[in-house]
Protein backbone atom coordinates (compact mmCIF):
# COMPACT_ATOMS: atom_id res chain seq x y z
CA UNK A 1 0.00 0.00 0.00
CA UNK A 2 1.36 3.35 -0.78
CA UNK A 3 2.35 6.08 1.65
CA UNK A 4 0.28 8.90 -0.26
CA UNK A 5 -2.59 9.56 1.31
CA UNK A 6 -5.41 10.14 -1.10
CA UNK A 7 -8.66 11.56 0.61
CA UNK A 8 -12.23 11.92 -1.38
CA UNK A 9 -15.27 13.45 -0.68
CA UNK A 10 -18.17 13.48 -2.71
CA UNK A 11 -21.66 15.47 -1.26
CA UNK A 12 -24.85 14.57 -3.90
CA UNK A 13 -28.39 15.01 -3.57
CA UNK A 14 -30.42 11.44 -4.03
CA UNK A 15 -33.90 9.87 -3.67
CA UNK A 16 -33.95 8.34 -0.47
CA UNK A 17 -34.02 4.64 -2.11
CA UNK A 18 -30.86 5.38 -4.05
CA UNK A 19 -29.46 6.43 -0.60
CA UNK A 20 -29.98 3.40 0.56
CA UNK A 21 -28.43 1.27 -2.77
CA UNK A 22 -25.10 3.38 -2.71
CA UNK A 23 -25.28 1.91 0.88
CA UNK A 24 -25.78 -1.71 -0.02
CA UNK A 25 -23.14 -1.61 -2.49
CA UNK A 26 -20.79 -0.05 -0.05
CA UNK A 27 -21.55 -2.80 2.27
CA UNK A 28 -21.58 -5.70 -0.69
CA UNK A 29 -17.81 -4.40 -1.88
CA UNK A 30 -16.41 -4.92 2.17
CA UNK A 31 -18.30 -7.86 2.53
CA UNK A 32 -17.17 -9.68 -0.94
CA UNK A 33 -14.21 -8.10 -2.00
CA UNK A 34 -12.80 -6.84 1.45
CA UNK A 35 -11.81 -4.37 -0.82
CA UNK A 36 -13.43 -0.68 -1.92
CA UNK A 37 -12.23 1.08 -5.14
CA UNK A 38 -12.66 4.58 -6.32
CA UNK A 39 -12.19 5.62 -9.91
CA UNK A 40 -10.66 8.92 -11.29
CA UNK A 41 -8.94 10.16 -14.11
CA UNK A 42 -8.86 6.91 -14.94
CA UNK A 43 -6.70 5.90 -12.07
CA UNK A 44 -8.33 3.52 -9.26
CA UNK A 45 -7.48 3.39 -5.73
CA UNK A 46 -8.33 0.40 -3.91
CA UNK A 47 -8.14 0.30 0.17
CA UNK A 48 -8.00 -2.84 1.25
CA UNK A 49 -10.28 -3.30 4.85
CA UNK A 50 -9.18 -5.73 7.37
CA UNK A 51 -11.38 -8.77 9.08
CA UNK A 52 -11.16 -6.32 11.75
CA UNK A 53 -12.56 -2.89 12.16
CA UNK A 54 -14.01 -0.30 14.04
CA UNK A 55 -17.58 1.08 13.20
CA UNK A 56 -18.73 4.58 14.77
CA UNK A 57 -22.59 5.47 14.09
CA UNK A 58 -23.86 9.07 15.08
CA UNK A 59 -27.40 9.65 14.76
CA UNK A 60 -28.12 13.74 14.84
CA UNK A 61 -31.51 15.31 14.36
CA UNK A 62 -31.66 19.15 14.64
CA UNK A 63 -34.82 21.87 13.92
CA UNK A 64 -33.29 22.55 10.14
CA UNK A 65 -31.10 19.58 9.61
CA UNK A 66 -30.95 16.02 10.80
CA UNK A 67 -27.74 13.99 9.72
CA UNK A 68 -27.12 9.84 10.11
CA UNK A 69 -22.87 9.60 9.95
CA UNK A 70 -21.42 6.66 9.88
CA UNK A 71 -17.53 5.84 9.92
CA UNK A 72 -15.65 2.53 9.45
CA UNK A 73 -12.00 2.76 10.65
CA UNK A 74 -8.50 0.52 11.74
Amino acid sequence: MSDELFEHETKTTLTREEAAQRLHDLADAIARHNEVSYVENNKTVRIDIPAQVKLKVEFERGEDKSEIEIEISW
